[in-house]
């Protein structure tokens, strides 16, 4: 499977962005499929993930209600709503794809996207 992230950009706060992540490969439907982020200086967090139906989403506290994940099988498309952002919010967002059910941590994801950069001014 190969990610390629977009929809990155520089928003104020309060705004809104929606980022897509497409993938190649016939298998993308039974992938578990994540988004992560990293800001300057810190580590790659956990932000959402969501099942292989899209039945299940997980969100990180530090953004649930805010963002939404959700994903289109039949463009092989995972997608990241963000709304109500926060300069906090800025980092490298990447997305990726895990065999294993809405896991939370890197070492699960298989297949990883290049990143897109999210910039929010407060």
């Amino acid at each position: 499977v190969q990610l390629q992230a977009s929809g990155g950009g520089l928003v104020q706060a309060g705004g809104s962005l929606r980022l897509s992540c497409a993938a190649s490969g016939r298998t993308f439907s039974s992938y578990t499929m994540g988004w992560f982020r990293q800001a300057p200086g810190k580590d790659r967090d956990f932000v959402a993930a969501i099942s292989w139906s899209g039945g299940m989403t997980h969100y990180a506290d530090s953004v649930k209600g805010r963002f939404t994940i959700s994903r289109d099988n039949a463009k092989k498309t995972v997608y990241l709503q963000m709304n109500s952002l926060k300069p906090e919010d800025t980092a490298v967002y990447y997305c990726a794809a895990a065999k294993a059910v809405l896991p939370v941590v890197e070492v699960a994801y298989d297949y990883w996207g290049q990143g897109t950069q999210v910039t929010v001014s407060s």
